[in-house]
């Protein structure tokens, strides 16, 4: 564990004295020191509540150790970012290959849905999940299909499964482009994202539907995004011809009834 240095690593980056430190954390100077210098260790409470003074997740601060960060990684840091949005640490993608030794698209069942979050880089959890195969898509490219429910992303409709291309390297999401989410509180969820890392460290998660309102997600909340490629729906979705272009249709027909007719009388 690395507690103890990351806490003296933190301190100085933030520019605090222990006393400082100590005082806005509600503890003696003695204890702090005692943290910083491993002659004791904090409870749960007052782990909790350094992690939450120093914006720093409570996993990281325990077993990440602080003295191997980059400049940039500390860059990072004080912007309260702990994910990484670029993918320069590979991200570890479980997979299934056939017996070809071909990639597979996994299906996500509804029934599969809710466990997603904990088994996404369980081996036992993905090797049990259905898999197909589509011919035209990218042979040098990861995807996955799933489940849609609820109508908040019309026209793709409950019962749907989105495709959907795994994304390495999040700060290449596009505005205005649907994604799967996969975020800690919520599973997966189907959205169009905007970036908005910059301004809050979030992206925007909105709907095509207009009565869902837009919320923020934190990218540190965020397991994976995958980029949408297609869906497969059991519902043909509903043509609405403008009234415009049904008036020019009408128009059309009638303009061949009377060419027609016209065409009768000649003869």
């Amino acid at each position: 564990m690395f507690l103890a240095s990351n806490l003296k690593l933190l301190r100085k980056h933030k520019g605090f004295s222990q006393e400082e430190a100590s005082k806005s954390l509600g503890l003696t100077r003695s204890t702090y020191s005692g943290y910083e210098n491993e002659i004791a260790e904090p409870g749960l409470q007052n782990l909790i509540a350094i992690s939450d003074f120093y914006r720093v997740p409570l996993d990281d601060l325990i077993r990440k150790d602080f003295s191997k960060l980059s400049k940039l990684d500390w860059e990072s840091i004080a912007k309260g970012v702990f994910a990484d949005l670029k993918g320069n640490n590979l991200r570890v993608l479980t997979s299934i290959v056939s017996e070809e030794n071909e990639d597979v698209i996994e299906m996500i069942p509804e029934k599969a849905r809710a466990g997603y979050t904990m088994g996404y880089a369980d081996p036992d959890y993905i090797k049990v999940l259905p898999t197909f195969q589509l011919p035209f898509l990218k042979k040098d490219r990861k995807y996955r299909s799933f489940p849609v429910s609820g109508d908040s992303m019309p026209p793709v409709s409950q019962g749907s499964h989105v495709v959907a291309e795994y994304l390495q390297n999040w700060e290449s999401v596009k505005d205005g482009k649907p994604y799967i989410v996969v975020t800690k509180e919520d599973g997966i969820v189907f959205k169009i994202l905007y970036n908005q890392i910059e301004k809050n460290n979030s992206f925007q998660l909105c709907s095509s539907n207009p009565l869902y309102a837009p919320y923020l997600v934190n990218v540190n909340d965020i397991l994976e995004i995958w980029k949408f490629v297609n869906y497969i729906s059991p519902d043909l979705p509903e043509v609405e011809i403008a009234q415009s272009d049904l008036i020019k249709s009408v128009k059309g027909l009638q303009k061949e009834v009377h060419e027609l007719k016209s065409f009768v009388t000649r003869s």
